[in-house]
């Protein structure tokens, strides 16, 4: 049904590991466009002082985040930790919820409209799904996370373990990503809803005929990973990541 892959003829290499890395880095503001390093520079130090929070207009700060977060792939993975900035300052001055609230409405439109941004742009969609992803590990109610947003990144999930999805690597290994940042998290939010993701991604590797390779080995690590607890044995991250260099 297809080749057995070793880890001589093909590992994660440099693609997923080290995108994984990159994702841990602090993404510098100096590289976005000066009016928006303004802008969030503005409304955080506007926040910072008790007398001044009224005068940011959080509903634009909000919209100017998320618009970065579906152009630039690298802002997407580290804007939930400018959200979860946002949203403490905001509580700890006047206890509001604007900014949050206008977070959460944008992404529910940005969900609603998620085929059609697929269609579109395949870069802009896997943006959307790990910033929302991303969102959903930094944002917590009382040190859990956000019930509201539980369902939809299920959905996103289930949209990129479609056949569709799994013929296309970039999808694939936006799926990876995020299930090795917030799967652990997800699954006690809603264990059968992992169940039923992971039975399409079971079936695909198994039985999906024209698979890439490395989109075969991404599945198989991601299943190897869920059924370690949600980690690796050092066996098995050998295996995967044998070839990955400093």
């Amino acid at each position: 049904m297809y080749n057995v892959i070793t880890a001589s003829n093909l590992t994660l290499g440099n693609i997923t590991c080290k995108k994984m890395e990159n994702s841990k880095e602090d993404y510098k503001i100096q590289s976005l466009d000066l009016e928006t390093q303004k802008l969030l520079k503005t409304a955080l130090k506007a926040l910072s002082l008790p007398s001044e929070p009224s005068t940011v207009d959080l509903e634009k700060v909000s919209n100017v985040i998320v618009d970065q977060s579906l152009k630039d792939q690298v802002f997407s993975k580290e804007a939930g930790r400018i959200c979860y900035t946002i949203v403490q300052a905001e509580a700890k001055h006047n206890n509001g919820n604007v900014f949050r609230r206008n977070l959460l409405n944008r992404l529910q439109l940005e969900f609603v409209a998620r085929e059609d941004t697929r269609l579109r742009s395949l870069q802009e969609w896997v943006c959307f799904v790990t910033f929302i992803c991303n969102v959903f590990d930094y944002l917590k109610v009382n040190n859990m996370p956000m019930v509201a947003l539980v369902h939809p990144v299920f959905d996103c999930l289930l949209r990129l373990a479609q056949p569709d999805s799994l013929n296309n690597e970039e999808e694939v290994d936006c799926l990876v990503l995020q299930l090795h940042r917030i799967g652990d998290q997800l699954e006690k939010m809603d264990g059968q809803k992992m169940d039923e993701l992971f039975y399409l991604l079971r079936d695909g590797f198994l039985l999906q005929e024209g698979l890439s390779s490395m989109a075969r080995l991404l599945l198989l690590e991601i299943l190897e990973f869920r059924a370690g607890g949600w980690m690796l044995s050092d066996t098995a991250q050998k295996y995967y990541y044998s070839e990955v260099t400093d």
